[in-house]
Formats: structure tokens, C-alpha cells, sequence
């Protein structure tokens, strides 16, 4: 029983700090290679697509257990220490006062993997695109 209490309050803790990285991407004082980082935590996070799917054993819930983690100490690492203050005391005021309203979060999400999509594309064409014999002159 303390384990699973032990889990529910983790589990809290990283909803709070993923809707703290929410709000401190909207901030205005957030240099953009942080809000990019955060999209993509964000991202990753809420996707229901992992890069290992969770039915390979160990490894698959692994990657959650790393990569989260890794892309919220790296977007903390880049937000300023005031602005993050402030998000993380909004994100606990909404978690314990009503349920947080992401009504975009959807789109952060699909960006991301349309992002990742596009550059995956743009690279198997680069790799593997023969060129017509009238495009080598």
C-alpha cells in the first residue's frame, strides 16, 4: 500500500511539473530554444506514441522513466529560476483547486510528431533520392 501511495504521489508531482512547463512556455520572458525544448517534452510526454513501444519488455517502459525525466531537467536547466517559481506555484494552486484546462495541449502534441514526421521524410529523401540522369547537369 505505501508503495502505490508512493507512485500516486510521483505521479502527481510530474502532472504538476508537466503543466508548470506548460505555463512557463507560454511566458514571455522564455528564450525560444527552451520553448522548443518544452514543446517537445510536452510533447513526448502526452503522446500516446513512444520511440520504444511499452509492449517490448523492460526497455519499452524504460524510455519513459529516462527520457520524461531527462526532458524536464533539461527544460527546468533553461527556464529562469523566477519564471519557473511562478509557473510551478500556478500549476500546484490549479492541481489542487480544480483540474487544469489544457485545451491545446493536443496540438502541442501533433506538432511535435508532425515536426519529428517532416524531418524524417526531408532525411530518407535526402539519403535515399536518386537523382534523374537531366538533374545531374
Amino acid at each position: 500500500m505505501k508503495l502505490l501511495q508512493k507512485l500516486r504521489e510521483k505521479a502527481r508531482h510530474l502532472n504538476t511539473e508537466i503543466y508548470a512547463l506548460y505555463l512557463a512556455y507560454k511566458h514571455p520572458e522564455v528564450s525560444w530554444v527552451a520553448k522548443i525544448i518544452i514543446a517537445i517534452t510536452i510533447g513526448y510526454a502526452l503522446s500516446p506514441i513512444d520511440l520504444i513501444p511499452d509492449f517490448v519488455p523492460v526497455f519499452g517502459f524504460l524510455d519513459d522513466l529516462l527520457i520524461v525525466p531527462a526532458g524536464i531537467a533539461l527544460s527546468v536547466r533553461l527556464i529562469p529560476v523566477s519564471v519557473l517559481q511562478e509557473c510551478r506555484a500556478k500549476a500546484q494552486e490549479l492541481f489542487h483547486s480544480n483540474k487544469p484546462k489544457l485545451r491545446y495541449a493536443w496540438m502541442i502534441v501533433f506538432f511535435t510528431w508532425l515536426l519529428v514526421a517532416a524531418v524524417a521524410v526531408m532525411l530518407f529523401y535526402k539519403f535515399f533520392h536518386e537523382p534523374k540522369p537531366s538533374e545531374s547537369l
